[in-house]
């Protein structure tokens, strides 16, 4: 049951960071208006310390892609052990 619950939050972690990352390329959108603010706030959190250690490389920035993937290694490691002590 806790391992479902960690799945989830992994899910909505990664949603996040691909809505916000998507949102980033069209600017028609209001970054200062609710629920997209919200997003944004999240999406910083998660991102400080991957922008802290990853520069952008010219224009473009890849410590999303590096966020997801080093996510995608904690949660594949974190779920193995719940799951292992059955949880």
């Amino acid at each position: 049951m806790i391992s479902y619950l960690f799945a989830i939050l992994f899910k909505i972690i990664y949603l996040v960071i691909i809505v916000v990352v998507l949102l980033s390329w069209i600017p028609i959108f209001d970054t200062k208006k609710e629920p997209i603010l919200t997003l944004i706030k999240i999406y910083d959190y998660i991102m400080a310390p991957f922008k802290a250690i990853i520069p952008p490389i010219g224009m473009i920035d890849i410590s999303p892609v590096v966020a997801i993937i080093v996510i995608q290694i904690v949660e594949r490691l974190l779920l193995k052990i719940l799951i292992g002590i059955g949880l």
